[in-house]
C-alpha cells in the first residue's frame, strides 16, 4: 500500500488551502451574521474558482470538468470544508447525477452547469419520506406524452439558487420479493414551470448562508423530454450517480474536525492556568491525543473508501463507514475543543462555535447515522442469512 499524495495532490490541496484562505474565510462573519451569501459575493467567488480550476473538479475532462478522481475530490472537499459552507457551495461542483443526461439534455443542463452558468438541486426528501424515500408521496402520473406532477418536497438544499431541480416521484407500483413496491422516476423542472413553486424553507442551527426550501407541484406538467434516465428507474439512476455524496461529506467533515483541532491546539500551547500552558495538564493533552487518533481512523476509512471508488469496487458498506465515523469523529472533535477553551469557545468571536453547531446535522442528511448502521450491519449479516 502507498499512503504517499502524489505531486498533483499536494498542488491541489495547497491551491485549495490558498483559496480559501484568500476568498472565503474573510466573508464568514458577515455570512454568519446576515444568514445570507450576497448575489455578487457568489458571483466573484464562483469566477475565481473557475479561474483556479477548482470549479467542477469532479467532472470528467471530456465534458469540461477538471477531470479528478474521487480520491482527490475528498481532499478538496478536505480544504474546502473548512470554511462556511454557504460560501464553500459557491465553490462546489454540479452534481455526478447530470451524467446520466441525453445528448440535448446536456446542452440544457449538463454543460451550462460544468460552465457555472447554471446551477442543479436535488429534490428527493419528503415531510413524510426521510429516511425512507420508498414512502415518498409526490406522484408523477402520465397524461399521454406528458408528466404531471403533484406533491411537496422539503430540506431541500440551495434549492433558492438553483435554475432547474431533479425531482424524484412516485410513477407506479410494481411487485418486488417483499410485496409491492413503488417505481421511482426522476424529471428536470425548471424555476419558472407552471405548477413549480420554491418557498423559504426552515431556519437551521446549521451552515447559516446556506438555505433549505420546500418544493411544491400542483398539477406541473412535463413533456417526456425532462425525464432522467427511463421512466420508472429513479433509484437506479441515484444509486448509479448520488453514492459519492457520501464521500463528499465525509471529507467536509474530515476539514472542518482539521480547523478545530487546530484551534484548540493553539489555545492550550499559549492560554496559561497555575503558572503554566494549560496544555501540559494531562486533562487537556490527553483530549489531543483521542482527537487525533480519531481523526486519522476517519482519514483512513475516507481515503480508502474514495480509492475503492475510483477502482470501481466501492460498497455501500465502504460509504457508509466513511460517513458514519466522520461525522460522529467531527461531533466530539468539536465539542472536546469548545471544552479546551472554555467559556470562549462558545463566544462567536471564534469560529468554533459554528463548527460545532455545522457538525450536528452531518448526522442526519445524506443518512443518518441510525441508516449507515442498519447498510453496515445488513452487510455483514445478510450473506450469512441474518
Amino acid at each position: 500500500m502507498d499512503f504517499a499524495l502524489s505531486d498533483e495532490q499536494k498542488m491541489i490541496m495547497e491551491t485549495a488551502r490558498a483559496f480559501v484562505e484568500a476568498e472565503l474565510y474573510p466573508y464568514e462573519d458577515e455570512v454568519e451574521r446576515t444568514g445570507e451569501v450576497r448575489p455578487d459575493l457568489a458571483e466573484q467567488i464562483r469566477s475565481k474558482s473557475l479561474e483556479v480550476g477548482l470549479y467542477a473538479a469532479n467532472i470528467p475532462e471530456e465534458f469540461g470538468g477538471g477531470g479528478l478522481d474521487n480520491l482527490t475530490m475528498a481532499m478538496l472537499d478536505r480544504e474546502l470544508g473548512k470554511a462556511n459552507y454557504g460560501l464553500h457551495y459557491t465553490v462546489a461542483r454540479p452534481s455526478n447525477i447530470l451524467q446520466a443526461c441525453d445528448p440535448e439534455q446536456a446542452e440544457r443542463y449538463f454543460y451550462p452547469c460544468v460552465r457555472g452558468e447554471k446551477i442543479d438541486c436535488i429534490a428527493m426528501t419528503e415531510p413524510g419520506a426521510g429516511s425512507d424515500l420508498k414512502s415518498m408521496r409526490t406522484s408523477a402520473v402520465q397524461d399521454g406524452d406528458d408528466w404531471i406532477l403533484n406533491g411537496e418536497k422539503h430540506f431541500i438544499s440551495h434549492a433558492d439558487l438553483a435554475d432547474f431541480a431533479i425531482v424524484f416521484a412516485a410513477s407506479g407500483v410494481e411487485e418486488s420479493d417483499r410485496g409491492p413496491r413503488k417505481k421511482i422516476t426522476s424529471f428536470f423542472v425548471d424555476k419558472g414551470t407552471p405548477g413549480f413553486e420554491v418557498r423559504k424553507g426552515y431556519n437551521s442551527v446549521s451552515h447559516r448562508g446556506y438555505h433549505n426550501c420546500i418544493l411544491t407541484f400542483n398539477d406541473c406538467r412535463l413533456p417526456a423530454s425532462q425525464v432522467l434516465g427511463e421512466p420508472h428507474t429513479g433509484f437506479d439512476v441515484a444509486n448509479e450517480w448520488l453514492g459519492a455524496t457520501r464521500l463528499q461529506v465525509a471529507g467536509t467533515c474530515l476539514g472542518r474536525a482539521d480547523r478545530a483541532l487546530a484551534l484548540a491546539l493553539d489555545w492550550a500551547v499559549n492560554r496559561k492556568q497555575f503558572n503554566q500552558q494549560i496544555s501540559k495538564f494531562q486533562g487537556v493533552s490527553f483530549k489531543f491525543a483521542d482527537m487525533q487518533m480519531e481523526l486519522k481512523s476517519a482519514e483512513l476509512l475516507t481515503y480508502e473508501a474514495a480509492w475503492k471508488c475510483d477502482q470501481g469496487a466501492m460498497t455501500d458498506m465502504d460509504a457508509a463507514m466513511a460517513k458514519l465515523k466522520t461525522t460522529e469523529m467531527l461531533a466530539m472533535v468539536t465539542d472536546q475543543a469548545i471544552q479546551i477553551y472554555g467559556g470562549m469557545g462558545l463566544m462567536d468571536e471564534l469560529p468554533l462555535e459554528r463548527l460545532w453547531r455545522d457538525a450536528r446535522v452531518e448526522r442526519i442528511w445524506e443518512g443518518t447515522s441510525e441508516i449507515q448502521r442498519h447498510i453496515i450491519s445488513r452487510s455483514l449479516l445478510r450473506p450469512l442469512g441474518g
